[in-house]
């Protein structure tokens, strides 16, 4: 064994958890992990610790993309869940149009156009693709 190679193994010791999610309570950890380094962090990619919060970030990814299976859904459907998320009626929207106009894109009598996307997308926050 090299130098370095005991160097590395001495250090692993105490970084390989941090690196590594298998179940639930490790992604439920790491998941913590991240949002703290978010929070100290931020987007300052000269911080010291910003690799460990983009590795971080990229191991969550990928054990959620093999254990949450993320349905399709129709924009009608995104819009109705940010609605209950957000506790909005139809009403509420009027930046998408009446009430009327909202229940029949719920019901999906009419579909979403460009101006009510962006609208939506400015109100919640989202890509423009959850709606298309």
């Amino acid at each position: 064994m090299t130098v370095l190679s005991k160097d590395i193994e001495r250090h692993w010791t105490a970084i390989g958890p941090l690196l590594s999610i298998r179940n639930e309570q490790e992604y439920d950890l790491a998941v913590e992990r991240l949002n703290g380094l978010l929070d100290e962090i931020g987007a300052n990619e000269k911080h010291p610790l910003y690799t460990l919060l983009d590795t971080l970030g990229a191991l969550i990814q990928t054990y959620e993309e093999q254990h949450y299976s993320i349905p399709t859904c129709r924009g009608a459907e995104v819009l109705h869940f940010l609605m209950e998320e957000h506790s909005l009626s139809e009403a509420d929207l009027a930046e998408v149009g009446s009430a009327e106009v909202v229940s029949e894109i719920l019901q999906g009598r009419r579909e979403l156009d460009i101006q009510q996307i962006r609208a939506l997308v400015k109100r919640f926050h989202v890509a423009p693709a959850v709606f298309i």
